[in-house]
């Protein structure tokens, strides 16, 4: 595949089981059309255009030709200058690595990480919480994020790749999208009770097995394994973490447990108060799940992909049956 296809096919795959629906992703392209013609012409220049076809800001081709072959891919959780450096090395070794692909974001990925924060909003308003409620809320947080992400040297791994000459690009949210829409359908499908049936079934799924055979494996905190779930709700997309103050709506609209990927101990205590469960489903097992879902695609259309940085990777044939697992290092 070329490198432009595997960054569309990133871009389909997320839209395809986007919580905003197909409908709605078209809704946000509009919306950012509008901006765009709205702006002074001297920041017009300044905007990436593919805002305006793209709605995942944390997608992107860093470094490469789009046109460049890609045979052999080099994916990982947090491709850093290490792992760019880590690509040169296995192609001195006579590993024909022809990209690199990192499902954290950097330079204007991660610059741009509170864009795609904004569809928390519209999942918040399929469980009953009002859309103008959580627009404020998801701003506000939106605000402190894009704050956050300001002072960080977000182009190191970008320059590495470049001179380098090593192919580099990012798919975020695509793949919390895939990770959401897998669990989902799961949940829906065995319709756990309680708690610890909400970690069994996890706990059917390899790359949450494997992580627990690592002591990563969901984790049900403060919560009794015999309590009632009541509705599940799952929250592992949407850029980061949203804000404290969308938790006692959802709790009043009906939500019994978040499973995450992680959970920040504000946001934590914030559901004990009014008690909601949280299931840590474990943050690398989670992101491997979607990666894994993505790479599956490409390897059908004929790329061979490697995983490192904290990727486990589990191969699933078209119909999603588990075909091969690499677990990596275990104990013992």
């Amino acid at each position: 595949m070329k490198l432009r296809e595997i960054y569309e096919t990133a871009v389909r795959m997320g839209i395809e089981v986007d919580p905003r629906g197909e409908e709605g992703v078209a809704e946000h392209l509009e919306r950012a059309r509008r901006r765009h013609d709205k702006l002074p012409e001297h920041l017009k220049g300044l905007v990436d255009g593919q805002d305006l076809t793209n709605p995942f800001a944390d997608t992107r081709i860093y470094v490469g030709d789009p046109e460049t072959e890609v045979k052999t891919l080099l994916g990982g959780i947090d491709m850093n200058t290490g792992e760019i450096l880590l690509a040169d090395r296995l192609r001195e070794k006579g590993v024909p690595v022809d990209a690199v692909y990192t499902h954290h974001p950097e330079g204007y990925g991660l610059t741009k990480l509170d864009d795609v924060m904004e569809v928390q909003a519209d999942i918040w308003a399929q469980f009953g919480v009002p859309i103008q409620a959580g627009e404020k809320f998801i701003s506000e947080r939106m605000d402190e994020v894009k704050r956050r992400l300001m002072p960080l040297n977000y182009d190191q791994a970008i320059d590495a790749a470049r001179l380098l000459g090593v192919p580099f690009f990012s798919a975020h949210t695509p793949t919390d999208n895939l990770v959401v829409d897998f669990l989902t359908k799961y949940f829906a499908e065995r319709e756990p009770m309680l708690l610890e049936d909400v970690q069994k079934a996890l706990l059917e799924i390899p790359e949450y097995r494997i992580a627990a055979r690592k002591g990563a494996g969901p984790y049900l905190g403060k919560s009794s394994p015999t309590a009632r779930a009541g509705q599940i709700w799952v929250d592992m997309t949407g850029g980061t973490e949203g804000p404290k103050k969308v938790i006692e709506k959802l709790a009043d609209a009906g939500v019994g447990t978040i499973v995450g990927m992680h959970m920040g101990p504000d946001l934590r205590e914030e559901a004990d108060k009014h008690n909601m469960h949280v299931v840590i489903a474990g943050h690398m097992s989670s992101d491997s799940l979607g990666i894994n879902l993505f790479l599956d695609a490409l390897e059908r259309k004929g790329v061979e992909t490697i995983a490192t940085s904290g990727l486990v990777r589990v191969h699933r044939d078209a119909g999603g049956k588990v075909v091969k697992e690499e677990p990596g290092a275990l104990p013992g």
